[in-house]
């Protein structure tokens, strides 16, 4: 089938917008009401929206003639009608006017080829309006159609390829919402999220636009949502509700009487003008179909084949955001609105593993466009950690960046100074006692509450949010003296009523005053907090003891890249965004929480691998127990199912953070304990015989940077190499010395 010639000749004519935005307007009309008499205003009222959206956004677009107006903007009805005599009368061959101009339809030499012919002239005149306005310079800064049009293609394909980091993932996660961010009209209000699944493939995936002020889910409230065909046949654009919570709440049967009824009343108050009000929306024929049917208020179908242009995509969601953003408003004038916080952290319990992956792509944006640069996997393995266990401790020279870490990481996730979430406390040389983080009695028996105890005390009236405390330099002072009560309660850590709770940090008997007992007493560690430390690897500060290594993930800052700089167009990224503490709480403990059919194998190969190491430890007294090994599994077990790092790139991680740092000493025993795990990082073909009287020939020419190139493992071989070396050169070596 092919388009009347005189409709392709007609097109290359001078201002043909004109005559080709007439066209997709007729046939928009035609697709909502199924009659091929067109209502003259219906039509000029679609060609009028057109110019005003591509105008009010700044894009170059043709002007209207000179004697009606100089801008879209102040023309109206009687006017478009005069106006579109013109291209009418060129189209003329193909666009009637019927009932004395208040009708318009196309040609019998149209209609005869059927309604295919239609899909295919649309197509066209979208094609050659996207190229039009490519020649007037007005690129769009992005193409949703070519998104969804992307999507749409290649979806099928990529449930037959491995789920984690495919590039769909990114598209939905990250690059569509920063896109959809960018247009005029979205409001700092909404939140865009997009998911192609939980750990594997969504059925129907989706793209919602959330305003958060009465939704930060899709499994409840009113939000905007763009969802997938399962056969990829269409995508629809909805006004929808979240279902998950009122079936949760009433059951299946009162939920969905409670859906419908609210799409009832929507429906009634407000205009849908140009969507679809039924329940003809068909993404799957599994149970979800039913959900999205019960639950979609207004929606408007785009077949894959025939997906409109970008101004049309565009004024659709404008369009459709306009009465959503009326709606909220409404709610908030008149409905009692749960508070926000709250409705986070009773609804998001369940954060599903590609939200994660969302939230990391946004704080890594996040960070960058403040200027600055991190390794590659430095977030995922800071997060990892901080998931595994609640403290974290970053080392390495001066001036890396540890501290700005902790600070833009929480800052990405709503936690900031400001709002008391993240604090910053410099660790003092004289700290010999827990007082100044904890607190004392004063003479009077009054208690005067340390920083810490403040910081605790707010994180557990507020357990939805994260807390983030930072010791900065907390190896000025001994660890051990200042900080030894809170690494002893945090051992304490169990499961009660579905949350994490420790033994008192301040028990009510040791306050002497009621009001501090009633304000302090038995006050504990919330699982919302978390304890990073940053610490300079030099001679001014005191080594750590084995029992706060157990209890940290020590990451280490050495490799300094002084080459990069910072992009020149910064700002623009995303913005800060509250983040549910469920994204950063352990969800195990012990290995019992995790040892399951899904993660047993990898438990059980993580062990075997720790069980070699500490057969290479124990000839230094330096081999691990089952706190390590329950946190590298847990480490292990968070990457798996999130999808972050490769197995090897995960334990390298841990290798290096977990097993090194417990490594210090003078004897021939550290040399042969470093050479052995070096064969660990590197393969079994490294003679270690050839090293253990004499390592100067591992350290000529290219050896060693050859040995580090092909290691299984290239951070930790990189590690023990420098280890190596300065075992050689001074007689002594230690993780912490750099």
């Amino acid at each position: 089938m092919s388009l009347p010639v005189e409709l392709s000749n007609i097109f290359r004519s001078k201002q043909k917008s004109y005559k080709m935005v007439l066209v997709n307007s007729m046939i928009d009309t035609w697709r909502e009401t199924h009659d091929q008499m067109l209502k003259f205003d219906d039509v000029a009222r679609r060609f009028l929206t057109y110019y005003q959206y591509r105008e009010g956004s700044g894009n170059v677009v043709d002007s209207p003639p000179s004697y009606l107006s100089t801008r879209w903007e102040s023309m109206n009805l009687s006017q478009v009608r005069s106006l579109l005599d013109t291209p009418i009368e060129a189209l003329r061959s193909v666009v009637v006017k019927q009932a004395d101009g208040a009708f318009l339809t196309f040609a019998d030499s149209v209609w005869s080829q059927g309604e295919a012919v239609l899909f295919e002239l649309q197509d066209y005149a979208n094609r050659e309006l996207d190229l039009y306005h490519r020649h007037l310079g007005q690129e769009p800064s992005f193409s949703l159609r070519e998104s969804l049009v992307h999507i749409l293609q290649t979806y099928p394909q990529a449930k037959t390829e491995t789920f984690a980091n495919h590039e769909l993932g990114a598209l939905f996660r990250k690059k569509l919402p920063e896109q959809l961010r960018s247009l005029p009209f979205i409001s700092e209000h909404i939140r865009i999220q997009g998911s192609v699944g939980q750990g594997n493939w969504a059925t129907v995936p989706w793209l919602a636009l959330m305003d958060t002020r009465i939704t930060k889910s899709t499994q409840y409230g009113e939000y905007i949502v763009y969802l997938f065909a399962e056969d990829m046949s269409a995508v629809y654009l909805t006004f929808n509700q979240g279902v998950t919570k009122p079936i949760q709440e009433r059951g299946r049967k009162e939920g969905y009487k409670f859906l419908q009824q609210k799409v009832a009343e929507l429906r009634e108050s407000f205009d849908f003008q140009g969507f679809s009000k039924d329940e003809n929306i068909h993404l799957t024929e599994a149970g979800l179909g039913r959900n999205y049917q019960v639950s979609t208020v207004a929606h408007k179908r785009y077949d894959a084949s025939h997906i409109p242009s970008d101004d049309q995509l565009i004024a659709d969601l404008e369009q459709l955001m306009t009465t959503y953003q009326a709606y909220v408003d409404r709610k908030l004038q008149t409905d009692q609105i749960e508070d926000p916080e709250y409705r986070l952290e009773t609804v998001e319990e369940n954060m599903d593993d590609e939200a994660v992956r969302g939230h990391l792509d946004r704080i890594q944006s996040y960070i960058h466009n403040k200027g600055f640069a991190y390794p590659p996997g430095l977030i995922e393995n800071f997060y990892l950690s901080l998931k595994t266990k609640p403290f974290v401790i970053l080392a390495g020279v001066s001036g890396t960046g540890k501290t700005k870490l902790i600070k833009l990481f929480a800052e990405a996730m709503g936690a900031t100074s400001e709002n008391g979430q993240f604090t910053l406390i410099p660790v003092r040389p004289d700290w010999s006692d827990p007082s100044d983080l904890i607190g004392y009695s004063d003479l009077s028996g009054k208690f005067r509450p340390g920083r810490v105890t403040e910081v605790l005390l707010e994180a557990s009236q507020n357990p939805s949010k994260p807390y983030f405390i930072c010791l900065d330099e907390m190896n000025l002072a001994r660890v051990e003296h200042y900080f030894s009560d809170m690494l002893s309660i945090l051992e304490t850590q169990e499961w009660r009523d579905g949350s994490i709770a420790t033994s008192p940090i301040l028990h009510s008997s040791s306050l002497v005053q009621d009001e501090d007992q009633e304000i302090y007493g038995n006050l504990s560690i919330p699982e919302n907090v978390y304890l990073v430390g940053t610490v300079n690897m030099d001679e001014t500060t005191h080594p750590f003891s084995k029992k706060v290594l157990d209890r940290a993930n020590t990451i280490e800052f050495n490799d300094i890249f002084l080459d990069k700089f910072p992009d020149l167009e910064l700002g623009t990224g995303p913005r800060p965004e509250a983040t549910p503490n469920r994204f950063l709480r352990s969800d195990y403990l012990q290995l019992v929480d995790a040892y399951g059919a899904d993660s047993k194998d990898l438990i059980r190969s993580m062990t075997e691998k720790l069980m070699n190491i500490n057969g290479i430890l124990e000839e230094i007294h330096a081999h691990v127990g089952f706190r390590i090994r329950d946190a590298v599994c847990f480490y292990m077990l968070y990457n798996q199912r999130f999808g972050l790092l490769t197995e090897d790139e995960a334990f390298d991680h841990q290798l290096l953070q977990k097993i090194l740092p417990r490594i210090q000493g003078s004897s021939v025993s550290i040399r042969r304990v470093l050479l052995d795990l070096m064969r660990e990082c590197v393969d079994s073909s490294f003679a270690v015989n050839e090293y253990e009287e004499d390592m100067t020939s591992l350290f000529e020419g290219d050896k060693l940077k050859s040995l580090i190139d092909r290691a299984k493992y290239p951070r930790s071989a990189k590690k023990i190499a420098s280890m190596l070396r300065r075992l050689e050169e001074d007689g002594f070596t230690s993780y912490w010395l750099s």
